[in-house]
């Protein structure tokens, strides 16, 4: 199911006639939860200082970047590939999708897309993959920032609904106290059932 969220500012041309948006995910590894895509095109009447990999960021800076970003970006969409999606299209192929839903919420649209890793989902824009762009590449920065506090917020809420299983703390993905968790209390619908260490609690193994 997608769900994009979305916010637009006043319409504006870039001095190259080219708008820019950087995307990027959060969510590829976890056990469980939703993998979660940013799509963003920057202002630069309205800058936005210190954008930086979140995974570099502390929780209270990149809680601080999320909320200027969506007051001052130009535009910015979520999208989301949920669990039952990865667990038919494969994790990667829900990511592509994920993003192309996130690009496709923007309004204005971009010309170009800017692409953290070596990959570029189809889009109806042209774009470039940029390796480690999270972290040198501002627009892209923006668009970390915004889909890891997006989907660290949900995992505390679904922490709430699946108690037991740490999901607030390391936010779905394998560690050992997840994998202890799992084994002792099972699967749960949020869990990923195409990975395998869910495929093996689900076989008692």
């Amino acid at each position: 199911m997608q769900t994009i969220i979305m916010q637009t500012s006043f319409q504006f041309n870039s001095p190259e006639g080219r708008l820019v948006a950087g995307v990027d995910e959060v969510g590829r590894g976890p056990l469980a939860g939703p993998v979660v895509t940013a799509a963003v095109i920057l202002d630069p009447h309205r800058p936005i200082a210190g954008l930086a990999d979140s995974k570099v960021l502390s929780e209270k800076r990149r809680e601080a970047l999320f909320e200027a970003i969506r007051e001052k970006a130009l535009c910015w969409a979520i999208g989301r590939c949920e669990v039952d999606e990865i667990d038919q299209l494969n994790i990667l192929q829900a990511t592509m999708l994920a993003m192309q839903r996130a690009v496709a919420g923007l309004n204005p649209a971009p010309h170009h897309a800017l692409i953290d890793g070596n990959r570029c989902p189809a889009l109806s824009c042209s774009a470039e993959a940029v390796v480690g762009g999270d972290g040198t590449v501002a627009v892209i920065s923006a668009a970390s920032i915004l889909a890891k506090v997006t989907r660290d917020r949900e995992m505390v809420v679904l922490d709430r609904l699946y108690p037991g299983y740490g999901l607030a703390g390391h936010k779905g993905y394998p560690t050992k106290a997840h994998m202890q968790a799992l084994s002792e209390l099972g699967v749960t619908p949020i869990h990923r059932r195409s990975f395998a260490p869910v495929r093996r609690a689900l076989e008692g193994g």
